[in-house]
Parts: C-alpha cells; sequence; structure tokens
C-alpha cells in the first residue's frame, strides 16, 4: 500500500480486489474513498487492520479546511475523475462548514458521504458529538492529526506565531480544549495538552478509536 499522507493530499492503493468469503469467484465491489486529508492516516489504518483490499484513497489537502468554500468544487472534481473507473464512490467529509453546499454538490452527482457536520462527529459518535457541543460550547476539537499538525494548521495561518495577541480574537469565546484521541500515543497527547496551554484553554480528552468512520469504511462494498 502506498499513501502520500496529509497535507499535500494523494493516493492510498490497496491489491486487487479480493474474492467473497463463501462465494468462489464473485469478487468485493471495489470502493473509491474521497477524503480530506486529515483523515488519511486513520483510514489508511482501518484499511490495513481490516483488510479492506477493495477500498482505495484518494486525499484532498487538509488545507482546504482554511478555505471551506472552496471544498466542494474540489470533490466534485474528483469524484467526475473518480467516474471513469469507479461505480461506488465514498466521501470522507462532514460538511465542514460548506453551509450545505457539499451535500448540494453529493446530491447532484449521486454521491454519499460518512455522516456528520465535521470529522469530530466521526470519530466521537454523532450523538456523543452533540452531546458534548451540547454541554459544552466553548469547546475547540483537536484530533490525533490537529494536534500533531496544531503549528502548521492552527497558530501559522492564524498569525498566531507573529501575533499572539490575536487569541483572544479568535479563542476568547472557547472555555476548553478537547482532545479526542483515535490511536494512543504519549507524544500526541502531549502535544494536545501543550495546544491547550498554548491557548490558555482547560484540557479534556476523550478516546473515542475510529468511530463511525471505521463502522462505515467496513461495511461499504459489502
Amino acid at each position: 500500500m502506498q499513501a502520500e499522507l496529509p497535507g499535500a493530499g494523494g493516493t492510498g492503493t490497496a491489491p486487487a480486489a479480493p474474492l467473497l468469503a463463501g462465494a468462489p469467484g464473485i469478487a468485493r465491489e471495489k470502493v473509491l474513498v474521497i477524503a480530506c486529508g486529515a483523515l488519511a492516516r486513520e483510514i489508511l489504518a482501518i484499511i490495513d487492520a481490516n483488510g479492506l483490499t477493495h477500498v482505495e484513497l484518494q486525499c484532498l489537502p487538509a488545507q482546504l479546511h482554511n478555505r471551506p468554500e472552496k471544498i466542494p468544487a474540489a470533490v466534485r472534481a474528483e469524484i467526475r475523475k473518480a467516474k471513469r473507473d469507479h461505480t461506488r464512490i465514498l466521501v470522507g467529509y462532514g460538511d465542514c462548514g460548506t453551509g450545505g453546499l457539499l451535500d448540494k454538490v453529493l446530491a447532484e452527482e449521486g454521491v454519499e458521504r460518512i455522516e456528520g457536520a465535521h470529522c469530530y462527529a466521526f470519530f466521537a459518535g454523532l450523538d456523543v458529538f452533540d452531546a458534548e457541543a451540547e454541554a459544552e460550547p466553548g469547546t475547540f476539537y483537536l484530533t490525533d492529526f490537529l494536534a500533531r499538525h496544531f503549528e502548521t494548521l492552527v497558530i501559522r495561518p492564524l498569525g498566531l506565531d507573529t501575533y499572539p495577541e490575536l487569541r483572544d480574537a479568535y479563542f476568547g469565546h472557547y472555555t476548553r480544549l478537547l482532545y479526542l484521541e483515535q490511536a494512543a500515543d504519549p507524544d500526541i497527547e502531549e502535544r494536545a495538552r501543550a495546544a491547550a496551554e498554548r491557548l490558555g484553554l482547560a484540557y479534556a480528552k476523550r478516546v473515542t478509536g475510529y468511530g463511525l468512520l471505521e463502522t462505515r469504511l467496513t461495511t461499504i462494498g459489502t
């Protein structure tokens, strides 16, 4: 399996589709997942752990999250290219700040996505995420990816490395940072704690694993 991990975008390629157990000569339907680069590591881990050799991955740059208005057109372009070779496509994005425009594109293209407003909801579970958001509306969420790339995806794009006084303008209404842990890693957890300290927020952690993301990937195409 080869992959170009985010944020530049890239692909993860699996071997030829395996035969269905108990059904000689019938191959599993090949599935292409078009996803945010922020999910690449997790998706490839799920593919590897579950032997999902019928699933292929194409990623768009994670930096698109800083310009969500560009996500729908970028996803549409990838879908139209993918339709030449794939009959089944799953989009690995939430609404991700597109205000429903991504769902409009997907309806027009006849493609489904994973449920949820954000990837945070994929991992935590829709009900859990909604409950967390309602209980603590001033929550800033971190995934493993965002904790790993906090400096390049949060601090620098907002100019906080140069103008730390802008912290209150961006984060003054937040009260805590909630780290959603996909895979246990003391280094990543320490980065999440450091991120909370840098933003002046209370730190909390919830172990989520891969959540709905794994559920959808392990059932699609079966």
